[in-house]
């Protein structure tokens, strides 16, 4: 019985694939990712006259530790008017007594407890609801208790963005540094979304942005009705809400490290899966065509980097593939390199290399773990 494929046919539909794959792996770099290396963006300038008022929203569970550390240098931001709404999420540790003696410091801060109920649960989009419905301020801006802002003048940096055109405004979030190859990887794997999520926003299809830092208008979140079409999910608040609200002309993005924030990595590997599949089991959600969007990439660096060792391997021609596969990584390195400049990120380039052979596959062994098993996640 004759074969369906002999070595010509394998070798022509590998060879078009493989150059689908590329060509597709040129389009993310070249039109999405290159916009972080090389859009300009104003020089920060200190000047915060005619600035508004901000409501800054941080939803606290047990992070008394947190709170301790880096709560100090959100309440002493150089800005002219602003308040600090921290929302004490039925902690069981010290956490109000931090709270209390802070107000004591800070007039500007401002505190509301949930307390625990045998009866219903809630999640932290219940606790943030709560937090802007407190706001006395039109501009929101969010953060975390474990996050802590790059430069005193992070909220300055931030409002310099608010106008009556852009209601949603996407900051950069990374992790601090630590020991080890896991943080490396965990800093990397942030920065690797930031570049797609920063990437889309500026090419006008912002699709999500992070709760570490992230602003939008008061108003914006009443007429959408807060998290009401997606309120039984218990993750979501920052990303899907963004998949629902932004668009082209009322979002912009500000990647200036003024604007940044620098969060608590996770320290176990453990840990950070959990972190993973609760992304995963929010990015679900999204419609069709940005999880077509999301999808294309890690799928054509799979198929890119399987076929180009197996062309090698069986010696299909070599000097061209060798070629292809030299100017993509020199492509990949100019815009990795100038995007990790932009957002002040350091000490992780080299694992790039590592980060684009293997995520694929990572992600797609964390994508299969989730969808086949049930679990409910919390968001602490």
């Amino acid at each position: 019985m004759p074969a369906l494929l002999d070595v010509s046919d394998f070798e022509f539909i590998a060879l078009i694939v493989f150059s689908a794959a590329f060509i597709i792996q040129l389009f993310y770099f070249i039109v999405i990712y290159s916009r972080v290396a090389f859009t300009k963006k104003h020089p920060f300038t200190p000047d915060t006259a005619g600035s508004p008022p901000i409501s800054v929203v941080i939803c606290a569970k047990n992070e008394e530790e947190n709170l301790s550390n880096f709560l100090p240098s959100v309440l002493e931001q150089d800005y002219p008017e602003y308040e600090v709404i921290v929302v004490n999420d039925c902690s069981d540790d010290d956490t109000d007594m931090l709270l209390q003696r802070l107000m004591q410091q800070y007039s500007h801060l401002r505190t509301t407890n949930i307390t625990p109920d045998p009866k219903f649960t809630h999640g932290k989009k219940l606790a943030l609801t709560i937090g802007i419905k407190a706001a006395k301020h039109d501009w929101l801006l969010l953060t975390d208790a474990d996050c802590k802002p790059e430069s005193p003048h992070w909220l300055a940096a931030m409002a310099s963005n608010f106008n009556d055109k852009h209601q949603v405004v996407l900051g950069y979030s990374g992790y601090m540094r630590r020991k080890g190859l896991l943080n490396r990887f965990i800093r990397y794997d942030t920065f690797f979304i930031a570049m797609q999520y920063l990437g889309f926003a500026l090419m006008g299809k912002p699709y999500m942005g992070v709760g570490r830092n992230m602003a939008y208008s008061k108003g914006l979140f009443v007429k959408n009705r807060g998290f009401a079409s997606h309120s039984h999910i218990p993750s979501g608040d920052d990303d899907l809400f963004v998949h629902e609200v932004a668009n082209k002309r009322n979002t912009t993005v500000d990647y200036r490290h003024e604007a940044h924030t620098r969060s608590v990595p996770c320290t176990t590997y453990k840990c950070w899966f959990a972190q993973k599949q609760r992304h995963l089991q929010t990015s679900k959600y999204y419609r069709f065509s940005t999880k077509a969007w999301l999808a294309l990439e890690p799928l054509s660096r799979l198929l890119f980097w399987t076929l180009a060792f197996l062309m090698l391997a069986i010696e299909f021609k070599p000097q061209i593939v060798a070629g292809v596969v030299c100017f993509r990584l020199i492509l990949m390195g100019i815009v990795i390199r100038i995007s990790l400049n932009r957002l002040n990120e350091k000490k992780i380039f080299l694992i790039s290399l590592f980060y684009d052979l293997l995520s694929p596959l990572v992600y797609f062994i964390l994508l299969l773990v989730v969808r086949l098993t049930v679990k409910k996640v919390r968001w602490k």
